[in-house]
């Protein structure tokens, strides 16, 4: 199969390599009525820009894709590329991975880097700060850069591998009011995230299913890095009264939940006595958290694994393939930070 040239580009729309060359790094001296023509083309074409590297006279190229995640430390993001490695390396491909550390401005520079070098591709946990800050992956879209999202962002039409989310949260609140609790409260992550917001709708949608009732004040932001969670954990009851406690608090995630049982410790709070926790994603450790962790679990190699997959299908593509949505489902594993208040509300049958 011949392979395209940006000199194939060029004789498709009638201009010169300089001009396509220009449209592919952005400058503003090509009129927007042809760069539009150009682009088109190269879709038409399904042209891929040439990295640098591309340009040396090597046999034996080898085959990379990127993984921009959001944090090196959580656990969450490493099982994922242990999923995303697995598959890159069974079709050959090398991965590199990077953090942009929950920062916009170095996921917009990984992304624009990778396009640019030798890199086939890049799956993204992306930092989504509003529909001003994903121009980047407009970008992407512009020049068919292949690009796979681990969570949905609105206004982009992308490749997407991500779990149900609404659907989980829904589940985990559900068993909690089965299990007595009527003071539920969710300690939400970070206001930029696609997967805070999805999180919220299923905490709101498990009481509009039940006799509770929601109100904004039970969604409390306090972030998922531990500093920032503790402290504000450690602020959200400091000036309570025990009696106005919540019985139950749904987490944003894992994390986050380690750090407000922490904080719940130092404020001579008992788990699950007082209070019981639910977290999000079931990382490796969160079964022997000070008190295991009932959790939400989501299939984080897999995830990895079809992330990978789609793209690499992408990447060796000769035609432009549709964009796919995959949603994983979950699981919710019961350990010992819930308790059951009202007993004989759980029946072995029930389903969450």
């Amino acid at each position: 199969m011949k392979k395209i040239t940006i000199e194939d580009v060029a004789r498709r729309a009638g201009v010169s390599k300089g001009t396509v060359s220009a449209v592919i790094n952005a400058k503003t001296s090509v009129k927007p009525t042809t760069r539009d023509h150009i682009l088109n083309v190269m879709k038409e074409l399904n042209f891929r820009p040439k990295g640098v590297a591309r340009n040396l006279k090597s046999i034996n190229q080898d085959k990379s894709i990127g993984f921009i995640i959001k944090d090196l430390n959580y656990p969450f993001y490493t099982s994922i590329a242990s999923g995303v490695t697995e598959y890159a390396n069974s079709k050959g491909y090398s991965v590199i991975i990077t953090s942009s550390d929950n920062d916009h401005k170095s996921e917009k520079r990984f992304s624009h880097l990778f396009s640019i070098k030798d890199i086939k591709g890049i799956i993204i946990a992306p930092v989504a700060e509003g529909t001003a800050e994903i121009e980047h992956l407009f970008k992407l879209k512009m020049i068919n850069y292949p690009f796979v999202l681990l969570e949905d962002i609105r206004g982009i039409q992308a490749n997407v591998v991500a779990i149900d989310n609404i659907k989980a949260i829904k589940r985990a609140v559900k068993y909690l009011i089965k299990s007595g609790h009527k003071k539920i409260v969710h300690f939400a992550g970070p206001p930029s995230s696609t997967h805070t917001h999805e999180r919220i709708d299923g905490f709101r949608y498990a009481f509009s299913e039940s006799t509770l009732v929601f109100n904004k004040d039970l969604i409390v932001f306090i972030g998922s890095h531990n500093e920032e969670s503790y402290a504000k954990t450690i602020e959200y009851f400091k000036d309570k009264p025990r009696e106005e406690y919540p019985t139950a608090i749904v987490c944003f995630n894992d994390q986050q939940a380690l750090a407000v049982m922490l904080a719940l410790r130092d404020l001579d709070i008992k788990v699950p006595d007082e209070i019981s926790i639910v977290g999000n994603d079931d990382i490796y450790y969160a079964k022997i958290y000070p008190v295991p962790l009932t959790t939400i679990h989501a299939p984080l190699h897999e995830i990895g694994m079809k992330a990978a997959e789609i793209l690499i299908n992408n990447i060796e593509s000769s035609t432009l393939l549709p964009n796919e949505r995959v949603i994983f489902e979950t699981e919710f594993i019961i350990r010992d930070s819930t308790k059951v208040i009202n007993e004989p509300t759980i029946k072995s049958h029930d389903h969450y």
